[in-house]
């Protein structure tokens, strides 16, 4: 039995977009013209490649080094974004969904290491390409609208939640996050 049998289809499937959600909240937090998103889409791919294949890594990022290299899955049925603030808001709610799915069904390790690459896609999307200035002169690298996404996605996979004293990292909910009611 495979860590990835813990999960369900579409619960997989959320874990292994988890990763290029929390690049769509920085992409949409302040798009950066066809090179820019390109730098950006680039760097979420370099910053997943790097977390699945590192020394040492845990058991959930062996799963999701073996299933980038397969068959890409089968989306589920969702609803499509028509604003940025849609792709924002969507994204969001989707890293929350991952991060709660990983920390239910998998070791604190796993759920730690799974944290620790959600917050190094945002933070190297963000620093993938200049924000502002003109034909590549000024601007800076990380704007602030890219600063409070950050800081809105630390909330997201690290906020909301409660860790037991003697167990760094044991995160607990009593429903998983996007259920009705909530």
């Amino acid at each position: 039995m495979s860590l990835r049998d813990n999960f369900t289809p579409d619960e997989w499937f959320k874990v292994m977009t988890g990763p290029g959600r929390a690049g769509a909240v920085i992409v949409a937090a302040s798009p950066s013209g066809l090179t820019g998103i390109v730098a950006e889409t680039q760097a979420i791919a370099a910053a997943v490649r790097q977390s699945v294949s590192a020394q040492g890594r845990t058991p959930l990022m062996e799963a999701m080094a073996a299933d980038l290299l397969g068959t890409p899955p089968t989306p589920p049925t969702q609803e499509q974004a028509r604003t940025i603030e849609d792709v924002r808001s969507q994204s969001l709610d989707a890293v929350r969904q991952a991060v709660w799915l990983v920390s239910a069904k998998t070791s604190p390790e796993d759920a730690e290491a799974y944290r620790t690459m959600l917050m190094q896609v945002a933070e190297r999307t963000a620093s993938a390409a200049k924000e502002g200035g003109f034909l590549g002169f000024g601007g800076e690298q990380v704007n602030d609208k890219e600063r409070a996404a950050i800081e809105e996605l630390r909330q997201v996979i690290g906020g909301n939640t409660q860790t037991l004293p003697d167990q760094p990292g044991t995160v607990i909910h009593e429903t998983p996050p996007g259920t009705p009611g909530r």
